[in-house]
């Protein structure tokens, strides 16, 4: 939802130049043919909006709206339940990041189709900060080691399908799916993105979008 955004209404809805944010989304992925039978979780009982922005952006595909779960990862698994059995690769994108690059999705494919398990993230580039009680500093990790994580993460299904199995048996919740693989053992290659592929959350975050078109920076 679109809280931060001061808005009542999903964050995949909200229009800037011209389209909601998820259409800007998806139409990154239809330029590499992965549009047609797309799983999108969406929230519960608002299946319609989603169908109808849908429609009139893509009247020739089919999609399918998956009402999502309480956290991220309970919709996630829900949409990987409702993969076609034919799947091998799936990738699993934030709609709310409107400016992922063709050559990150089809690296962190590549990477999944030899490893098992990819996501795309950058290299931190600032000097980061640890805090303890009192918001004082606590310490400041080797920044040469920091990524900072972005979608999409990409996945053999039997992988992450057994990642998500594994977090729900041992209790164990993630912010993100790749974390789940890793937990469980498995590696995840790290594939380098773009400061562009930001998750859109705040109006500052809307504006900068905007910007970015209207100047055709992507």
């Amino acid at each position: 939802m679109g809280l931060r955004l001061g808005l009542e209404k999903p964050k995949a809805l909200v229009s800037f130049a011209g389209k909601p944010l998820l259409i800007h989304t998806l139409e990154r992925f239809r330029t590499i043919g992965l549009l047609s039978g797309a799983v999108i979780t969406v929230p519960p009982n608002r299946e319609g909006e989603f169908e109808h922005i849908l429609c009139k952006a893509f009247p020739d595909n089919a999609f399918a709206l998956i009402a999502g779960g309480r956290e991220r990862q309970d919709s996630v698994e829900k949409a990987l339940n409702a993969l076609d059995e034919s799947v091998e690769i799936v990738v699993i994108h934030d709609a709310a990041r409107p400016f992922v690059s063709k050559a990150s999705i089809q690296a962190s494919i590549e990477a999944a189709i030899e490893h098992g398990a990819a996501t795309v993230a950058i290299p931190c580039s600032d000097t980061i900060l640890t805090a303890k009680e009192g918001d004082f500093l606590a310490g400041t990790p080797d920044r040469h080691r920091l990524w900072a994580c972005q979608t999409p993460q990409t996945f053999r299904v039997d992988v992450i399908k057994k990642a998500h199995k594994y977090a729900r048996e041992h209790g164990f919740s993630g912010t993100d799916d790749a974390t789940l693989v890793q937990r469980m053992g498995a590696p995840v290659k790290l594939v380098k993105g773009t400061p562009f592929n930001f998750k859109i959350t705040t109006g500052e975050d809307v504006a900068l979008a905007e910007a970015i078109i209207q100047k055709g920076l992507v």
